[in-house]
C-alpha cells in the first residue's frame, strides 16, 4: 500500500452536512464530511484525546464533533472547541491530519500524502467522461476479500480471459502471444499499458450477445495501469464501437480491497442498457473475484523469482517496477509494522501540513526506507 496518490474516498452523493461518512482505507480509517457551504473535508478518524471515532460523532456546522467527549474539529483539522474545559482554539499539538480533496465523475477523492501541491501525482480524469458521444453507467462500488495489487494485475493479465471468463463474448478472445508479443506503452509518468488485435469468437450462450454489432473480425482489447490502484480496460470493435472501463482498486488494508468502478461505452448509449452493461460487468467481474480470492500468498511476492513468470506477464513486470520506483521514494507503508501495532497504536497517514508542523498526537503511519 502507497501513500502519495489521490484515492476515492466514497461517491460524492453520501458526504453530506448532515452525518459523516467513515471509511477505511490503506489500513487506517477516516471521515469525510461538508461544511455548511458543501464543500468536502477528509480527516483522520481518530479523536486525539481518547481515541474516539469521529466518524461515529456528528457534524456541527462546519465542524465534525467527537461522540465521546464533543471535541470538536473543523475541515482543516483543527480542534476548534473542548466542551470539558470551556476552550475554544486550544491551537498547538489539538489537531488531526485533514487531506486535499477534489470531485470527479461523482466520486470525491483524497490525496493521502504528505506532497506539496506542485509535487503531486495527478489525478486521474476519465477523457471521454463529458463527451457526449460518450455514456458512463452508473458508478458502481463493491468490495472484494482479495489483495488490490492482486486485483491490479488480473486486469493487466490477457492470457487469463479463455480460463476465467469462458462466456464473455464481448468478446470471446483469442490470441497466439508467440506470433503477437505485448508491447507495453508509457502512460505518462505514473502508468503503462498495451492494445493488442484479438480475434473475436463468440462462445456459445455467452453472457453479452456481439451478433448485432457490425464489427470487424479483429478486435483491439488491452489494459493499463495509472499509479498502484487506477485499472483501465480498453475494448475497440471499430473506430466507433468502443468500451472503456475504469476502476479504482482501492486496497481497505493487507487482504480486502473496495472498487469504485464505470464503464464507458461510445455505442448502445441507450440509458435503458445500463443495467444490462452494469449486469455483464458485474458477472465477469464476479468470474474474476472466483479465482483472486483463492491466491496464495494473498499478497504478491516480494521478488520476481517467488513466481515463474512468462511473457505474457510482462504488463504485470512492469507494473511491479513502478511500485518498487515508488517504494525507493519512502512511498510504501510498513505493513508489517503497521499489522504487529494494530489495535495498540494508532497512526495517521500524514497529510501535507506534516511537512511544516511537527507537534503532531498521533504518529505518522510507518513507511519502508527509501533505500530499501
Amino acid at each position: 500500500m502507497y501513500i502519495n496518490f489521490w484515492y476515492p474516498i466514497a461517491p460524492s452523493a453520501d458526504v453530506t452536512n448532515e452525518a459523516p461518512h467513515r471509511t477505511h482505507l490503506l489500513g487506517h480509517t477516516f471521515v469525510a464530511f461538508r461544511d455548511t457551504e458543501g464543500k468536502p473535508h477528509v480527516l483522520a478518524d481518530t479523536c486525539i484525546h481518547r481515541g474516539g471515532a469521529l466518524g461515529a460523532g456528528k457534524v456541527v456546522g462546519d465542524r465534525i464533533q467527537c461522540p465521546y467527549h464533543g471535541w470538536q474539529y473543523d475541515g482543516a483539522g483543527q480542534c476548534k472547541l473542548i466542551p470539558a474545559l470551556e476552550q475554544t482554539d486550544p491551537g498547538g499539538r489539538a489537531k488531526v491530519d485533514s487531506y486535499p480533496t477534489k470531485e470527479l465523475h461523482g466520486m470525491l477523492f483524497a490525496f493521502l500524502g504528505d506532497l506539496a501541491e506542485d509535487e503531486r501525482p495527478p489525478l486521474y480524469e476519465i477523457e471521454e467522461y463529458e463527451d457526449e458521444n460518450w455514456r458512463a453507467a452508473p458508478l458502481v462500488v463493491f468490495e472484494t476479500n482479495s489483495y488490490y495489487e492482486r486485483n491490479v494485475e488480473n486486469g493487466l493479465d490477457p492470457a487469463h480471459n479463455e480460463f476465467v471468463h469462458p462466456k464473455q463474448g464481448a468478446p470471446g478472445m483469442k490470441l497466439d502471444f508467440n506470433k503477437e508479443p505485448i508491447n507495453i506503452d508509457l502512460l505518462g509518468d505514473y502508468g503503462s499499458g498495451f492494445m493488442m488485435p484479438f480475434s473475436l469468437e463468440e462462445p456459445e450462450n455467452a453472457i453479452m450477445n456481439t451478433e448485432k454489432i457490425d464489427r470487424q473480425d479483429v478486435v483491439r482489447a488491452g489494459s493499463g495501469h495509472i499509479g498502484p490502484h487506477v485499472l483501465i480496460t480498453w475494448l475497440h470493435f471499430d473506430t466507433d464501437k468502443k468500451f472503456h472501463q475504469y476502476a479504482w482498486e482501492v486496497p481497505i488494508d493487507e487482504n480486502r480491497t473496495r472498487i469504485f468502478f464505470i464503464n464507458m461505452r461510445r455505442f448502445m448509449r441507450d440509458p435503458e442498457m445500463d443495467q444490462k452493461i452494469t449486469d455483464v460487468n458485474m458477472e465477469v467481474a464476479d468470474e474474476d473475484i472466483e479465482v483472486l480470492e483463492k491466491l496464495y500468498p494473498v499478497r504478491t511476492p516480494e521478488t520476481l523469482n517467488n513466481e515463474l513468470l512468462i511473457a505474457t506477464d510482462a504488463p504485470v513486470v512492469k507494473y511491479r517496477e513502478f511500485l518498487k520506483d515508488w517504494q525507493s521514494r519512502g512511498w510504501r507503508i510498513d505493513q508489517q509494522a503497521l499489522q504487529a501495532n494494530r489495535g495498540n497504536v494508532a497512526t495517521a497517514i500524514p497529510s501535507p501540513a506534516r511537512r511544516n508542523e511537527k507537534n503532531w498526537v498521533h504518529d505518522s503511519v510507518p513507511l519502508l526506507s527509501a533505500k530499501t
